[in-house]
């Protein structure tokens, strides 16, 4: 069986590490840099970093620091915020980014999931889904951090993300981001068996047990977590070696 991946989170908003309760009420957690460092000298299998600034400005600032962590980390890390084309995504590639993630842009251009992974290769492109579960059952995409509804229903649009090109999905229950509940596994699970791609879950871990149920019973591949490390509730280290106790294999 594969090892299952566990990745920290961080959002960056001007170059500092932030994180808040379903995508609202930031706070300031640290260093951009130095976290992504510790993380990986604690055994993080991979990073992510979302820049949050949504500016002109933002992006450029945010390419110096794909380029720094590059620099700092030997673990391979995926970037991703306010890629909306395909220079935007070799900007962050040729920084020094190992993949790229891409969310509302992919929705309201699916093509350019297509042309990412013709020019990279479809294990440069994640694609991200934040999504909202509804009265009716379904579950449905967000864009702009949440903030705004979509018309794409989460297993169809994983699936359409697969087809044109997509290496793996990391889906966010909004849901349950933040609050440290744990994860909607049995959407997970449903999940995982219709995609033949990789699944990192997202939003909602709060202790070990939680990450070991979405990578068992939630049949996740992998899984992102942000507030159980960057408040220092648990090293990565801790973590991987519980799961490891729990009979979940695991890179130590």
């Amino acid at each position: 069986m594969l090892a299952k991946r566990i990745i920290p989170c961080l959002d960056v908003k001007d170059g500092r590490v932030v994180k808040g309760i379903h995508f609202v009420g930031l706070q300031e957690v640290g260093d951009a840099v130095e976290l992504g460092r510790r993380y990986a000298q604690e055994g993080a299998d991979e990073l992510v970093y979302l820049d949050i600034s949504a500016t002109l400005e933002g992006r450029n600032t945010f390419a110096e620091l794909v380029s720094r962590v590059a620099g700092a980390v030997n673990i391979p890390f995926t970037v991703g915020g306010g890629i909306s084309s395909l220079d935007d995504a070799s900007r962050l590639l040729d920084a020094g980014a190992d993949k790229i993630t891409v969310n509302s842009a992919a929705i309201a251009r699916p093509e350019l999931i297509s042309e990412i992974a013709s020019k990279y290769g479809r294990q440069f492109v994640v694609v991200a889904i934040d999504a909202k579960s509804c009265p009716d059952g379904r579950w449905m995409a967000t864009t702009h951090g949440g903030s705004r509804p979509s018309d794409k229903e989460l297993f169809s649009w994983a699936k359409e993300a697969e087809e044109r090109g997509a290496g793996e999905i990391l889906f966010t229950s909004m849901d349950h981001d933040g609050t440290r509940n744990g994860y909607p596994c049995p959407v997970y699970a449903a999940l995982s068996d219709a995609l033949g791609i990789p699944v990192i879950a997202s939003g909602g871990a709060g202790s070990v047990q939680d990450i070991a149920e979405v990578l068992t019973q939630g049949k996740a591949d992998a899984a992102l977590a942000a507030s159980i490390f960057h408040y220092g509730q648990y090293t990565v280290g801790e973590v991987k070696r519980q799961l490891s106790g729990m009979g979940i294999p695991v890179r130590l």
